[in-house]
C-alpha cells in the first residue's frame, strides 16, 4: 500500500485549508481550538456467524484487507434465546485506526471506496449522533478495491464511525465536508 503521498496531502490539506477556513468560520482564535479527526472505528456485525463461523473468519480477513490492520473479532455480551446466541460467541470484528492509517483510510474511503457505489447521490446529514461524531453504513464491503469478488463468501455491510473532537454537530459537520465528505443535500432523496 504505497501512498504515503496521499496520507500527507491529506495532513497538508486540514492543516493548509481547513483549519484557516474554520477559524474564520466559527471564529476559534486558536488553531488549536479546531475540530480535528480522533479515530475512525470499522466494525463489522456478522448474526450469520452464530450458524457459521467461516463466515466470520472470512469477514474478518476482509476487514484486514480493507483497513490494513488486524481486526478484534467481538464477543455477544449477552444469551439470547430467540437467535440461538451464547454469551462469549463470536459474532463480528472491528477496527480502530488512528494516525496515519487513519488518514489513509478516509483517502480511500472518500476517492476510491464511496464512487464505486451504485446510483450514489451522497451520504445523509442525519447521521450525527449530536457530539460532531458520524457514522456510515455501507451495505456491501465490494466497494473497496482490495476486495476480490471471487473470494467472497458472503456479502455484508459495514459500520464506519468517524470520531472528530467536535463539541457539537454544525462543527462536525464543517469539518468533514472541508474534508471533502459528499454529503447530500437536506431536499434531495435517498
Amino acid at each position: 500500500m504505497k501512498t504515503t503521498n496521499n496520507i500527507a496531502s491529506v495532513r497538508e490539506r486540514y492543516r493548509q485549508e481547513v483549519i484557516p477556513a474554520m477559524m474564520k468560520e466559527f471564529g476559534y482564535k486558536n488553531p488549536m481550538q479546531v475540530p480535528k479527526l480522533e479515530k475512525i472505528v470499522v466494525n463489522v456485525g456478522m448474526g450469520e456467524a452464530i450458524s457459521n463461523v467461516k463466515l466470520l473468519d472470512a469477514a474478518v480477513k476482509e476487514l484486514g484487507q480493507i483497513t490494513g490492520q488486524r481486526p478484534v473479532v467481538t464477543k455477544a455480551k449477552k444469551s439470547i434465546a430467540g437467535f440461538k446466541l451464547r454469551e462469549g460467541m463470536p459474532i463480528g470484528a472491528k477496527v480502530t485506526l488512528r494516525r496515519e492509517r487513519m488518514y489513509e483510510f478516509l483517502d480511500r474511503l472518500l476517492n476510491a471506496a464511496l464512487p464505486r457505489i451504485r446510483d450514489f447521490r451522497g451520504i445523509s446529514l442525519k447521521a450525527f449522533d449530536g457530539k460532531g461524531n458520524y457514522t456510515l453504513g455501507i451495505k456491501e464491503q465490494l466497494i473497496f478495491p482490495e476486495i476480490n469478488y471471487d473470494e467472497v463468501a458472503a456479502i455484508h455491510g459495514m459500520d464506519i464511525t468517524i470520531v472528530t473532537t467536535a463539541t457539537n454537530d454544525t462543527e462536525g459537520r464543517a469539518l468533514l465536508r472541508s474534508f471533502g465528505f459528499p454529503f447530500r443535500k437536506p431536499s434531495e432523496p435517498k
